[in-house]
């Protein structure tokens, strides 16, 4: 923690239920919302509420200190992105449970208490979410998601359907207890695909991943790290967010995809991404998009070859969960060719 500056709270409370995580970067007109409607819950249960502020050059840290006191300000001095950012705060955190929240989000108001009283009820526990709505048209936009078999993922639409594959790290709810045994996110994968990395881990260990049927939390997506937008019917996105995504799902892939089916979907996926970054870059006319985004994927997982080898080994030998659990939250048709069909080639800038 010696690259963080440690602005404790006022009147913390020392018993918390949960603790509220938020990671800041450059969010000053994101915070606002996103605080007033944490301290607007209907919820009787105590909880402290702690911000990571990732080294941010706008007036977000002088935001946190002279409005919002009592908040928990860990102000790191070098941008570390989401994972480390988390992890920072959970490590630092007091509550039994633990709600991961973008700074572009906002709770409904008995949203707290929908997943406590949820949390509760669990036989044994799990991981956690709400419905999420678009800020703006204020429409559904997934109860979590399932994942196609090369871990991109599916909204659930399904108003009866609680089981998902992956809760969205925008709006995470997790024992801090299970947090620590399952290692929180992966430092490495710096951003974006973490929370499906550390919901595969929780389900390979037999562990639920449930979205609530009520309550919900607004979201801007995409504005707090740009890109994965839908603009006048089209996906929009950067080629920082888009290299993360692929690079980051192929490690999720190779790692926690059970038995010999990772040996077959690997070279799928890999050629697939090849040929789509292809013709992406062709019908863009920018070979920059096959370069930066789909090329370097192969090479990326050929530089970190030690480190995803080794963590196959822990996940595979340490899962519990059968074939069948595993995949009951997975679809066969591959979510790229249903958005292909939608929106068309996406914008990537």
């Amino acid at each position: 923690m010696g690259v963080v500056q440690h602005h404790p709270a006022l009147n913390r409370p020392t018993q918390p239920v949960c603790s509220i995580c938020i990671a800041n970067y450059n969010g000053v007109d994101l915070l606002v919302d996103c605080l007033d409607s944490v301290f607007a819950q209907r919820c009787d249960a105590t909880f402290e509420v702690i911000v990571h502020d990732d080294a941010s050059s706008d007036a977000s840290v002088a935001l946190l200190r002279e409005r919002y006191p009592q908040v928990e300000l860990l102000a790191s001095r070098e941008n570390v992105g989401f994972c480390v950012s988390n992890n920072r705060m959970v490590e630092h955190a007091h509550g039994e449970y633990v709600l991961l929240l973008n700074n572009d989000a906002a709770l409904f108001p008995d949203a707290l208490a929908t997943l406590l009283t949820s949390a509760r009820a669990q036989v044994s526990p799990g991981i956690l979410t709400l419905p999420q709505f678009d800020w703006t048209t204020g429409d559904l936009v997934d109860r979590g998601c399932l994942l196609d078999p090369f871990y991109n993922p599916i909204p659930n639409l399904d108003p009866q359907r609680a089981d998902v594959a992956y809760a969205i790290g925008a709006c995470l709810w997790i024992p801090r207890r299970v947090w620590n045994e399952l290692g929180g996110f992966p430092d490495w994968m710096g951003s974006i695909a973490e929370d499906i990395y550390l919901c595969c881990l929780a389900r390979s260990r037999g562990l639920s991943v449930q979205a609530m049927l009520h309550s919900g939390f607004r979201h801007r997506l995409g504005a707090s790290f740009g890109g994965a937008r839908i603009e006048r019917n089209s996906l929009s996105t950067t080629v920082r967010r888009r290299r993360l995504s692929e690079r980051n799902k192929t490690f999720v892939l190779a790692i926690f995809t059970p038995t010999v089916f990772a040996w077959l979907l690997l070279p799928m996926h890999l050629t697939a991404l090849l040929i789509e970054g292809a013709c992406v870059g062709l019908a863009r006319r920018n070979f920059r998009i096959f370069r930066d985004i789909y090329a370097d994927v192969p090479l990326a997982l050929l530089r970190q070859r030690g480190v995803i080898r080794a963590l196959r080994r822990s996940v595979q030998t340490g899962r519990t969960a059968s074939l069948a659990k595993y995949y009951a939250a997975f679809s066969i048709l591959p979510r790229k060719v249903a958005l292909l069909l939608r929106f068309g080639i996406p914008k990537i800038s």
